[in-house]
């Protein structure tokens, strides 16, 4: 595989940079304690693609033009230019929603992603719709670790496919990154999803925090497929921020929710946890930027795939 600085430097070369301007919506600020002073982490991260790998056509009703794989990827690569530590998330839902799903079963939507250079993903509900022998072929194609924390694969084909959480270093900062999804039964065939063993994510969540606290992470990362919010006691990522501690950011999926700068929640230590959802179909890439002194500072901007 061609080494990624020089695959980035080509690709800006033929694109041609960027083909929109950022626009900041928002900010808000977050206290972490013991952090490594004048080091800058640019998160990247999408949900709910859904097999979207071409821009909507001009004549939609609502995403005239917007979206697409390769209009993302040029955003990306100029970001990747222009910050040092750059991460690239996805919280899931990676399939269904187009032809390329039906005739290539996931294989595209993987191989593409690993184009575009994505570190860490977990998976959805959807995720699940070519069965789990399909999820794994589709997987082979993936040069990056699927996080699922509160799904215990053991008696079925997944198995061994997929990690609770990972640790990655950008610079100076260490970045520990868990997984957690909705519930299968009642959403999923049974027969896609076999002996798949569903766990409390509030529980997991928990344990998972303080395992990644307890290693040393500067920054503690969900990629969440549970929902924004509901109107039911279901749990969101909403009550999953106030009936935890130890996370600072939760990247959230399956409601496709749009928002316009990052939720604020409050655990319960009291500190700020993020939110962070960017509605579906790859049509916006959130950008949420940490700046580790003596406090944190985060913004997002929303990026229109256009």
């Amino acid at each position: 595989m061609m080494d990624r600085r020089k695959f980035i430097r080509n690709s800006v070369l033929v694109s041609g940079g960027l083909l929109m301007t950022p626009k900041i919506f928002g900010q808000s600020s977050l206290l972490l304690d013991e952090v490594k002073p004048k080091n800058k982490l640019t998160i990247l991260h999408t949900n709910d693609t859904h097999s979207n790998i071409d821009p909507f056509p001009d004549n939609h009703a609502k995403y005239a033009g917007k979206g697409g794989v390769a209009r993302r990827f040029e955003m990306i690569q100029k970001i990747r230019i222009e910050e040092e530590n750059v991460l690239l998330l996805d919280a899931g839902d990676i399939f269904q929603g187009t032809p390329y799903f039906n005739k290539f079963g996931g294989v595209l939507e993987m191989k593409l992603m690993t184009e575009l250079g994505y570190d860490v993903a977990t998976m959805g509900n959807h995720d699940f719709d070519g069965g789990m022998e399909g999820f794994v072929k589709a997987q082979e194609y993936a040069d990056f670790p699927f996080v699922c924390a509160n799904y215990d694969f053991q008696n079925t084909p997944i198995n061994g496919h997929t990690v609770g959480h990972t640790i990655l270093k950008r610079g100076n900062i260490k970045v520990g990154i868990f997984g957690v999804g909705v519930e299968l039964k009642g959403l999923v065939p049974d027969n896609k999803f076999g002996e798949t063993v569903y766990s409390d994510p509030i529980e997991i969540a928990t344990d998972k925090a303080a395992e990644l606290q307890k290693k040393g992470c500067d920054l503690i990362i969900c990629l969440s497929h549970l929902g924004y919010e509901y109107e039911s006691d279901k749990i969101s990522d909403r009550v999953l921020a106030q009936k935890t501690k130890g996370i600072h950011l939760i990247i959230g999926g399956h409601t496709h929710t749009f928002l316009d700068k990052p939720t604020e929640e409050k655990n319960l230590d009291g500190e700020t946890v993020l939110i962070n959802q960017v509605g579906w179909a790859g049509v916006q890439l959130g950008r949420i930027d940490f700046e580790f002194d003596k406090k944190v500072f985060s913004r997002k901007d929303v990026l229109i795939v256009e």
